[in-house]
């Protein structure tokens, strides 16, 4: 009897684990393509949130291709721009739905680096014609809010929505550290 129950239990198991792999909504499939060395950059501002001991600082990237440069925002309030290197001007660069990513490490996060779309995922609409940008603004506590609908997203809890509708929309990504690679990309 006993070892009938034990292979129950085992086949529910891992019926449970897979049906708990196949519907992961975690990270958008968008295209997103981002690769920063930034220990050839040395950039500050981005490296604050590339630093797993300093949960709860992000780093708002955008990119100007025209002036070919990065901007570098952080919720502490530092600043930078750092024009491209030979490499950066050889690479394709999609940085989410309208040209911006914000990243850093959460502090409710158990040391997992995060990679988030800077456009409301609730006001932004990618299709639209033409397309009207969203962005979120970030404050000290790593919390990002909509300036159209007021939306607050605590980016240190997954970016969950913290008043009803769509968490921050996610993109699969790494870092090597401070002054290490920084990989975002689906």
């Amino acid at each position: 009897m006993l070892k009938g129950n034990f292979w129950r239990y085992s086949l529910l198991a891992v019926a449970l684990i897979f049906m708990g792999c196949g519907g992961d909504n975690t990270y958008t499939s968008h295209p997103c393509y981002l690769v920063i060395n930034n220990d050839l950059h040395t950039d500050e501002t981005l490296a604050s949130a590339m630093n797993q001991f300093s949960p709860g600082v992000f780093c708002m990237i955008t990119n100007d291709d025209a002036r070919k440069e990065y901007r570098f925002v952080n919720n502490s309030g530092l600043s930078s721009t750092k024009r491209y290197n030979d490499i950066d001007n050889r690479r394709t660069r999609v940085l989410g739905m309208n040209g911006g990513l914000i990243v850093g490490f959460g502090t409710l996060m158990d040391g997992q680096f995060c990679a988030y779309d800077r456009e409301c995922p609730n006001c932004f609409d990618p299709n639209a014609v033409p397309v009207r940008s969203k962005p979120l603004t970030m404050s000290g506590d790593g919390i990002a809010t909509c300036n159209v609908c007021k939306r607050r997203y605590n980016m240190n809890n997954g970016g969950n929505c913290e008043s009803g509708g769509h968490g921050l929309t996610r993109y699969r990504c790494s870092t090597s550290g401070p002054y290490g690679v920084l990989q975002v990309g689906n």
